[in-house]
């Protein structure tokens, strides 16, 4: 595995190549070398597994990557501007970086990378959420992931039952993985700096679900008991069957969304799911 190679400092890429940061692609590139060093290691063992890296822009993480030995890493960029950039530093590490120049909404990253897989990814703000959600769906594809998001997106991850970020996005995400928040990066670390402070967090999927349920109705339950958040349970899940269903679960009726665990939303979706006594589903 080759060491560390020489490359130019990455400000000196960006001027020569014109890669100024682009709001309507949500980039902030961050530059500093040591906290992009601190990501990839952050991500373990990286010797023998795929990276799957998301929007590496100029190459600051991507260059990380590498240096910290990752086997093979796919870095998938939509800015045809920075394609030069990553051929730099493909050509100083032969045959360990692959560029696909596409929308990554629109890839399937196990469609082109063997296991075991993880991403590790700054990922642009404006998509980080879509992302995650579609990443959701082949999960156990990953042995993890690594990903930078915004503060708040990152509470919503790690919100527990009674915290105010626990919302949907936080039930499916916990249902299906472990979430960690591994540090914080402050944004004057990023050219330009963003308007929020980052978090790291570290995402590993879980060998089961931690409750029995199916994700369609269970996103149906929760877009329900959220999307009327300030509402006792009795009201806002009455289009799925409202009392009648929670006195099947045995969960009071005047709870609250943001009081159910990941589990009792599980349940709930069980009966959702399942016929009554009547023969009908709730």
């Amino acid at each position: 595995m080759s060491g560390p190679v020489p490359l130019p400092p990455l400000r000196e890429v960006i001027a020569r190549h014109g890669i100024g940061a682009r709001r309507g692609l949500g980039q902030h590139f961050l530059l500093d070398l040591n906290l992009t060093r601190r990501i990839a290691r952050a991500a373990g063992d990286l010797t023998a597994v795929t990276v799957i890296e998301i929007g590496p822009g100029p190459g600051g993480l991507t260059r990380a990557l590498l240096e910290c030995g990752a086997r093979h890493v796919v870095a998938i960029e939509r800015d045809e501007r920075c394609a030069a950039a990553l051929a730099e530093i493909a050509a100083a590490y032969p045959g360990r970086l692959q560029i696909v120049m596409g929308d990554a909404l629109g890839i399937d990253p196990v469609a082109l990378t063997a296991a075991p897989r993880r991403i590790v990814a700054n990922l642009p703000y404006n998509v980080s959420t879509a992302l995650l959600l579609r990443w959701l769906d082949r999960i156990g594809e990953y042995d993890g992931l690594t990903l930078m998001f915004q503060k708040e997106v990152a509470e919503r991850l790690l919100a527990r039952p009674g915290d105010a970020a626990y919302g949907r996005l936080s039930v499916i995400v916990q249902w299906l993985c472990t979430v960690q928040r591994l540090f914080d990066v402050p944004a004057s670390a990023f050219v330009p700096p963003p308007k929020v402070v980052s978090s790291v967090v570290g995402i590993v999927p879980r060998p089961q679900p931690l409750a029995p349920a199916r994700r369609a109705v269970l996103e149906r339950v929760t877009q329900a008991a959220f999307g009327q958040r300030r509402k006792m349970l009795r009201a806002s899940l009455r289009p799925l069957g409202g009392e009648a269903l929670l006195a099947r679960v045995g969960i009071q009726p005047t709870r609250r969304a943001e009081e159910l665990s990941v589990e009792e939303f599980c349940a709930l979706a069980r009966a959702v799911a399942a016929p009554d006594a009547t023969g009908h589903p709730c």
